[in-house]
């Protein structure tokens, strides 16, 4: 009925079990978080074993497998580190089984992966709110005080603007950007 097994990676046809296989399979979906778009460049690192696996981002990927205990390795390439998002996982398939597992990549490079049963969370996901926050935070105290500092009319440059002096100088901000 089947003339050929698919290899491990190539997406299985909807309603077809693998053949040889008894219908045990590994689906295996990698996603990463949006504000890490450039991730999508990069191409995981899949292995079965040891054994590459074909996989991409944000598809779920059917791999057929035997029935039987296995290791499933997720990485990232890039530059330094050279892995990001290390994540390992021991794999007991048994016949007719399909696994479902979901890789994340980590929001901080420096993080591991998260791997294992649907839904996953973003590793480093509280981290980043942090900073992201404190970036905020930082920047609007610097351009408040760089606006302070271009308001304030006196000689003191410490000063603050009065707030009888705001339609000044909100006319006086129109005509520098006409």
């Amino acid at each position: 009925m089947y003339e050929q097994q698919q290899p491990w990676g190539q997406p299985q046809q909807p309603g077809h079990p693998p053949q040889g296989a008894g219908g045990s399979a590994i689906a295996l979906t990698l996603k990463y978080h949006p504000l890490a778009f450039l991730m999508g460049f990069i191409k995981p690192q899949v292995q079965i074993n040891g054994h590459p696996v074909q996989a991409g981002w944000k598809a779920r990927t059917v791999l057929p497998v035997q029935p039987g205990q296995y290791h499933l390795h997720v990485h990232v390439p890039y530059l330094i580190p050279t892995r990001i998002g290390v994540a390992d996982l021991g794999v007991n398939v048994l016949p007719g089984q399909t696994v479902e597992l979901e890789y994340r990549a980590p929001m901080i490079a420096f993080m591991g992966g998260a791997l294992g049963g649907p839904p996953q969370k973003y590793p480093g996901m509280a981290a980043s709110i942090v900073l992201l926050v404190i970036s905020l935070v930082i920047l609007l105290c610097v351009c408040g005080g760089l606006l302070a500092a271009i308001l304030s009319s006196s000689n003191d440059p410490y000063a603050l603007p009065a707030p009888s002096d705001l339609p000044a100088v909100m006319a006086g901000l129109m005509s520098l950007l006409r």
